[in-house]
């Protein structure tokens, strides 16, 4: 049995849990708990808030966790990212007031900055000589500015649009973050080996997505075209015809260059041209 931690709300939880759903890894989420076992594999979920993922992890209360990248950065625990899974991106950068004249860094010397990733920004302030005050708040950061509470804030960015509606510009961008996978460093060769089945599963569902099956039927003496054409995972699946003279083609291609290819097959002749999920 191994755990895993995944964030108990928000845009990162539910994509977790469908990546998980998708790999065959399925819980119960109309009656979510703190600590849900799976039905179809030898796991349990441990529901936590996203900032005490990187701790539980270190700690052992969970074998992974699914968690931002900025979290682990922020929570400075002993952990190890074993997997980037690519959704949730957003950054972390500084905003001032969109009525400021920004000349460059050297503006936050002596100003306040507000944030909730304190050991992020010190680091960063240090490395670059910038002599600012940091307020840590836990709650909406980007209105402290219009209270009176800093001069500019250093927060999670995805869209912009909290920031434009704050009156807020972004200046400077210094983290990028995405959801990853984060284990312990001395992880138990158990867990290691069901973690490897479970990291096999992801994989495969992550190159499935944004991926198209495409079947048709192909002249024989165009056979060797159309494989030029298709860019096939190993090679495409060629079967004959009950009627002389053609094959059925099976491949695997990218969405965004599918309709490009299908073109380009239908210049050599290719027929009942089938495009599923």
């Amino acid at each position: 049995m191994i755990r895993i931690a995944i964030q108990a709300k928000g845009r990162l939880s539910e994509e977790s849990l469908e990546l998980l759903k998708e790999a065959g890894i399925q819980v119960d989420d109309t009656k979510r708990k703190f600590l849900s076992q799976s039905r179809s594999f030898p796991a349990e979920l441990l529901f936590l808030r996203d900032d005490d993922i990187p701790q539980a992890v270190a700690l052992g209360v969970a074998d992974i966790g699914i968690v931002g990248y900025n979290e682990v950065l922020e929570r400075e625990q002993d952990v190890e990212i074993v997997d980037r899974l690519g959704f949730g991106p957003c950054r972390i950068s500084l905003a001032v007031p969109k009525t400021v004249d920004y000349p460059g860094l050297e503006w936050f010397n002596g100003k306040r900055i507000a944030t909730s990733y304190p050991n992020i920004l010190g680091k960063f302030l240090k490395e670059k000589g910038i002599d600012a005050k940091i307020s840590v708040i836990t709650g909406s950061v980007e209105i402290a500015p219009t209270v009176g509470m800093s001069d500019a804030i250093f927060d999670i960015v995805s869209s912009g649009g909290t920031l434009v509606s704050n009156g807020l510009k972004e200046v400077e961008k210094i983290v990028f973050s995405e959801a990853v996978v984060i284990s312990g460093r001395n992880p138990d060769a158990e867990k290691v080996k069901v973690w490897e089945q479970i990291k096999f599963r992801i994989n495969a569902v992550r190159d499935s997505r944004n991926m198209k099956y495409l079947l048709m039927n192909v002249p024989n003496d165009r056979i060797d075209e159309a494989i030029a054409i298709l860019p096939a995972m190993r090679s495409p699946t060629i079967l004959p015809l009950a009627q002389s003279g053609w094959s059925s083609m099976h491949s695997v291609v990218a969405e965004d260059v599918l309709w490009d290819k299908i073109e380009l097959l239908k210049e050599i002749g290719a027929e009942g041209i089938l495009v599923l999920s």
